[in-house]
């Protein structure tokens, strides 16, 4: 009797309707590109404020925090190379209810982080280019991402890797002209001041402020969507998200340790809403002058509202492709275009979400903070059932003895975002929690429709 392949996803009782055409360096692109190497460039100001200028050191318990989180991921992957995240992973891993609670809590992160994206690059935008309103540029962003990725998902990877190139070359040009500037005596502080400052170190301030800075690791994560379009091994597709998260995570750690060296006017960071959104652009053009702040700020908005953009898209596409599939949001949202092997129903419903979201957001004046908050929100609450799940599937079920590997990490990685979560935005934490109510309910009205939430059978 011939059986079914283990990583096919008609062992799962699912048809492969996506294209594999990605390999590894395909799928460590993609994460560095949604992740963005040089994102602090846009919040540095807002994590400046919130750990008391020690910016570097929030960057690095956001990154252990998020290397449990990726360990978590890998361990899933292997286990059930399906797209879907997190839905897949707890949904499988405990119960098929569990699973939908978890997709529904990392919606508000996928569905909000492509508006998030295009409201902050299409701000920044105007800026330069004033002739064209906000809204204007919201609309040229979402276009163009929306024909790239209906175009495939080999276009997309295309794509990314010129932006990748991009990205990388302007933030070695800050760091080469930020470190010149330093070694000429433009220091403004202590150079251990951005990992620890006694005089204002507190375990409070610094997780309060890496629950700002995990905003920049958000995207790794977004590799696993892509498992069924993955052409190798689905333990090199979680190799692939550990090796992107420890990759920027350097990058990350570097360019803010030299951003708050240089940074000028500290005092007014802290107090000046103005001084503190322009802070990065500030001190960039202290070391460097006016072009370095100018192609900074370009490199920004292009990185954020293009590339970072696509590839949220294209992640959020697939999770509300695998809900669908499964009948656990609407069926047509589970349509692929049998030309390009794309699920084009859920691309232009993420396409049309983005563009109104934030051009309601685009009204508030707080829009951005409050998006800010509610899309960490949303991830961290996933990946805390997320590492449940690792150890419900392994340790529970398949009595495991990797008790390191499926235990312990885990539980470190769990405890570690409660204490983020704890301290994260107030608001956030009420429209979050609201978020999540409205998810039960929606819940157990299926169950009262005669509609429980199910998944195929593995087929042995």
């Amino acid at each position: 009797m011939m059986t079914t392949p283990p990583e096919t996803v008609e062992r799962f009782g699912y048809r492969q309707e996506l294209q594999r055409s990605l390999g590894f360096a395909d799928l460590l692109i993609y994460g560095l590109i949604f992740m963005v190497p040089i994102a602090p460039f846009g919040i540095f100001g807002d994590v400046f404020r919130a750990s008391h200028g020690m910016v570097a050191l929030a960057y690095l318990v956001g990154l252990v925090a998020m290397a449990f989180t990726a360990l978590s991921y890998a361990q899933m992957a292997r286990a059930f190379p399906m797209a879907g995240s997190v839905y897949t992973y707890a949904g499988r891993g405990i119960a098929a209810p569990v699973g939908f609670m978890a997709g529904w809590a990392i919606l508000l992160d996928y569905i909000l982080v492509p508006s998030l994206l295009y409201l902050i690059a299409s701000a920044a935008m105007a800026s330069f280019v004033p002739a064209i309103p906000i809204w204007g540029w919201l609309i040229i962003f979402v276009l163009l991402n929306t024909v790239v990725n209906y175009l495939g998902i080999q276009m997309t990877a295309r794509v990314t890797k010129i932006m990748l190139i991009a990205e990388l070359a302007v933030l070695a040009v800050f760091l080469v002209v930020g470190v010149v500037a330093l070694a000429s005596g433009k220091g403004q502080a202590e150079t251990l001041s951005p990992v620890f400052d006694p005089n204002t170190f507190s375990w409070t301030v610094v997780f309060g402020a890496a629950s700002v800075a995990v905003l920049s690791f958000l995207g790794f994560d977004g590799i696993s969507t892509l498992a069924e379009e993955n052409r190798e091994s689905a333990a090199r597709l979680g190799r692939s998200m550990v090796a992107a998260l420890a990759l920027v995570g350097v990058l990350f750690i570097a360019q803010t340790w030299v951003a708050a060296l240089l940074t000028q006017n500290r005092a007014a960071v802290m107090t000046d809403d103005d001084v503190k959104n322009n802070a990065f652009y500030a001190l960039a053009e202290f070391a460097g002058g006016p072009w370095l702040a100018i192609l900074t700020a370009v490199a920004t908005a292009v990185a954020w509202g293009f590339a970072n953009s696509l590839v949220a898209q294209a992640a959020t596409s697939r999770l509300l492709f695998a809900m669908g599939r499964d009948r656990q949001l609407p069926a047509f949202l589970a349509k692929v275009d049998p030309r390009h092997k794309v699920p084009v129903n859920a691309t232009l419903v993420v396409a049309l979400i983005s563009l109104g979201v934030g051009l309601w957001m685009n009204t508030l004046d707080d829009g951005v903070s409050l998006l800010v908050s509610l899309v960490n929100f949303g991830a961290m609450t996933a990946f805390l059932l997320l590492h449940v799940a690792v150890v419900v599937h392994f340790v529970v079920r398949q009595r495991s003895r990797d008790l390191l590997a499926h235990l312990v990490a885990p539980a470190i990685g769990f405890a570690v975002l409660v204490f983020v979560v704890v301290n994260a935005n107030v608001a956030a934490q009420v429209l979050g929690f609201i978020w999540l109510g409205i998810g039960l309910v929606v819940l157990g009205v299926s169950y009262l429709l005669g509609r429980r939430p199910s998944l195929p059978q593995e087929v042995s």
